[in-house]
């Protein structure tokens, strides 16, 4: 997928993932960008939880999202 459409499926998705982890600021959504690693580590920051407990979160958005790409 080229880096414009990664881009723009990104901003797409962004208001559902603020909506599952709201803690997470613009700033850190801007910063994350659609890189999955990214969003792992704020959420442990944000939210207080461990990485496989991110992860799993992640997983179960991806599952109810599935048009969600990753970088």
């Amino acid at each position: 997928m080229n880096d414009d459409r990664m881009e723009g499926n990104w901003k797409q998705f962004k208001g559902k993932v603020k909506e599952q982890w709201g803690r997470l600021t613009d700033d850190d959504l801007d910063v994350i960008a659609g890189q999955r690693d990214q969003l792992a580590g704020k959420i442990q920051e944000r939210h207080g939880v461990a990485r496989d407990e991110a992860e799993r979160q992640i997983k179960d958005f991806e599952t109810r999202n599935p048009d969600t790409r990753w970088r």
